[in-house]
């Protein structure tokens, strides 16, 4: 359980040589039709992911009644304890599922910010919107930022979010002249210290990230965040989706006051906030010691979208209600524009095409996260094409540098030859 996936050992012990396929061979090998939307299904999803909601919220209405009457004399209880050790049981579950549903919100409403499961661009933002804002999301702010981020991906110059931290960051001495007691003294804490970032970064990285840019491009200056319209984050069109989406979370979190002056704020906080703190991150998306960055000469819109890893997140629960963003990650940043319902068969198609180029990892999630958070920590300042490091300056993966150098070299490698789609006297639309 404990221990790295058979995929993610193999892609560690092989020397990394960039993708040498093209965009068009990837666009040739995904048949159209999987890129349309069906308006039904999509709506079909939408409800699905409300009625869970609903029904969790009625459940969770009724968890003090179930536990007093022993799931309606399910289970005998003849002590206090009893029933509040079934109570306890219950309001875990409820927090279970409902952190799934509310992650599964954010996860449509991502879809819909990306104009995928409808043609009307009312259809996908409307509800989006709304589904994003009752998570207290800013709908039109993260839809902004988010497909900056989809347009360069893996670049880090341009990247809009999960840019590795530099080691001239930490301050650290030249690899060259760098002792392991120059690593311990900046990364060295106890494994309690190491659980409480983690902890801390799943329930509040969100909020760091819109609020202070941690993790963000550094191209952007102190103080940029994804509440302003006038951030540079945005362009000047942008700026009114930037004020309704502002406007949508303060009514939102009005709404919260609102019904913590009725119900109190312990109920508050276990119908909602408890549930919203386990909404789960996409750290493990675009941070994988195996998985390079790159730096802009060597970086094209291809080799960003092959830089992320496919993974079984939380197995059959993750590809439910998530709607596929783990599971079919690399296809979704290969056609952005496909409905997520259509993923698992955009994945097969470009899997055949990218080979041993296509990341999958079936590395336990919660230890892939523990992975991922201990042992990517920085990255070299300098380098076209770069792996994280861990907390004693060791790579996990290196790059064949011989082998870059010919596929130059010999086929004289231009980042928009990879990425031309066109073909000559127009284009390739079939």
């Amino acid at each position: 359980m404990f221990s790295n996936g058979p995929e993610y050992e193999a892609r560690r012990r092989r020397p990394f040589v960039p993708p040498s396929v093209t965009l068009k061979q990837i666009h040739d090998a995904v048949p159209k039709h999987l890129l349309r939307a069906d308006p039904l299904t999509s709506l079909g999803y939408i409800f699905r992911d409300i009625l869970f909601c609903v029904t969790l919220f009625f459940f969770a209405s009724s968890i003090d009644s179930l536990a007093r009457s022993g799931l309606g004399g399910w289970i005998p209880l003849s002590a206090p304890w009893q029933v509040k050790l079934l109570e306890t049981g219950l309001w875990l579950t409820y927090w279970w599922w409902q952190g799934l549903v509310f992650a599964g919100f954010f996860c449509i409403a991502h879809e819909l910010g990306h104009g995928t499961l409808f043609k009307s661009w009312y259809a996908n933002n409307i509800p989006g919107f709304l589904i994003d804002t009752f998570i207290l999301v800013p709908f039109f702010a993260w839809k902004a930022s988010h497909n900056a981020h989809h347009k360069a991906v893996g670049s880090i110059e341009r990247d809009e979010n999960y840019v590795p931290y530099l080691r001239s960051d930490f301050k650290l001495p030249p690899q060259e002249r760098a002792r392991r007691a120059d690593y311990a003294e900046v990364f060295e804490e106890t494994p309690i210290m190491t659980l409480g970032r983690m902890l801390v970064m799943q329930a509040f990285g969100w909020w760091l990230y819109v609020g202070f840019n941690v993790m963000g491009s550094k191209m952007y200056p102190e103080g940029t965040n994804h509440f302003s319209p006038y951030s540079p984050l945005f362009k000047k069109e942008q700026r009114r989706g930037i004020l309704i989406s502002d406007i949508g979370l303060t009514l939102m979190a009005s709404l919260l006051v609102y019904a913590a002056s009725i119900y109190g704020w312990k109920a508050v906080m276990m119908f909602y906030f408890v549930p919203y703190m386990v909404l789960m991150c996409t750290f493990l998306h675009h941070s994988d010691p195996t998985i390079p960055h790159y730096r802009k000469e060597e970086w094209s819109f291809l080799r960003g979208a092959a830089a992320t890893v496919d993974r079984p997140i939380l197995g059959w629960m993750g590809r439910f209600f998530f709607h596929n963003v783990s599971h079919d990650h690399i296809a979704h940043h290969f056609f952005s524009q496909a409905p997520f319902y259509n993923q698992p068969q955009i994945t097969e198609a470009i899997r055949s095409v990218l080979k041993d180029d296509y990341n999958y990892d079936s590395t336990n999630t919660f230890y892939a996260l523990y992975r991922s958070f201990t042992e990517c920590v920085f990255i070299e300042d300098e380098g076209g094409i770069v792996f994280y490091k861990n907390a004693d300056g060791v790579a996990s993966r290196w790059v064949a540098e011989e082998a870059v150098r010919g596929v130059r070299g010999k086929c004289g490698w231009d980042d928009e030859e990879q990425d031309r789609l066109e073909v000559e006297g127009g284009w390739d639309d079939e």
